[in-house]
């Protein structure tokens, strides 16, 4: 087990995370406290109610209100379909990002 104090973390917490996520051993020592760095697995089944404290009830009436409001916008023409291929999106957006005001292209 690496064991590491919270300034030396700190300064190089990307690496320590990598490591971490990699299933090493990882403790960060805080006063008395030696705390663990491990990668954990997310449960999308729950994630909504763990994170932001809503109800499987106010989920539910979110998504439909939500799917009713789509399905409005959809009747009254107010989508828009487009296909693109993976290059020509990517053309299109190098195109529009050249064209931004205030960005300059010459070197340095």
């Amino acid at each position: 087990m690496q064991t590491l104090t919270i300034t030396h973390a700190k300064k190089n917490l990307g690496k320590w995370l990598k490591a971490a996520a990699r299933g090493q051993d990882i403790a960060i020592v805080s006063g008395a406290d030696i705390i663990a760095l491990r990668k954990v697995p997310i449960e999308a089944s729950d994630y909504a109610q763990r994170e932001y404290g809503v109800t499987e009830e106010q989920l539910d009436r979110f998504v439909d209100a939500s799917e009713a409001l789509l399905e409005r916008h959809r009747a009254a023409g107010d989508l828009e379909k487009y296909r693109f291929t993976p290059e020509q999106l990517r053309e299109k957006v190098a195109h529009h990002t050249a064209r931004r005001p205030g960005k300059s292209r010459r070197p340095a």
